[in-house]
């Protein structure tokens, strides 16, 4: 009779956290809620601040609220929200194609958004007439995005689940 060799069992090698699940599934909301969000913005209010008659009051030295800044805050705004919204979307196939450049594209957008509210609010708060009418929701939306990119720009360095999600 034969003697028989024991097969010793397979070991399979540990599961490590992968795929779009876990906090990246916040990562997805907030991506689509931005897209979104940022839509809106520039459909209801940047697009339509360029109108003869709203320009005119604002932006035009004849105007009754003039004030030299309004201009190239309202060029900057409907900008940095164009430029947000192409970045956002651009992120969103990313995220969803799992591609390796993502977590960089991720940090670049949080660090963007975070710029462009800074750049804003240094901008608004020069307008006497509009840091008259602040109260205080703009420097609430800038402590948020800092935190917001600073917790966010840390998951995405650190994160397995990120390091084995997003590979290709």
């Amino acid at each position: 009779m034969e003697s028989e060799v024991e097969k010793e069992p397979y070991v399979y090698p540990p599961l490590r956290p992968s795929g779009l699940g876990g906090w990246l599934v916040l990562v997805q909301i907030g991506l689509i809620a931005t897209f979104i969000q940022v839509s809106y913005q520039l459909v209801n209010y940047n697009i339509p601040s360029f109108s003869r008659e709203y320009w005119g009051l604002l932006a035009s030295p004849q105007g009754e609220m003039y004030h030299p800044l309004w201009a190239p805050t309202i060029i900057f705004e409907a900008a940095a929200n164009g430029v947000l919204l192409l970045l956002t979307i651009f992120t969103l196939v990313l995220f969803y194609q799992k591609k390796a450049l993502l977590p960089r594209m991720m940090i670049i957008l949080y660090s963007v958004n975070l710029l462009i509210g800074i750049i804003d609010y240094v901008l608004v708060m020069n307008i006497p007439v509009a840091s008259e009418l602040e109260d205080g929701s703009s420097m609430r939306d800038l402590i948020r995005a800092l935190f917001t990119c600073a917790i966010w720009t840390a998951y995405f360095r650190k994160s397995e689940r990120v390091r084995y999600t997003f590979i290709r």
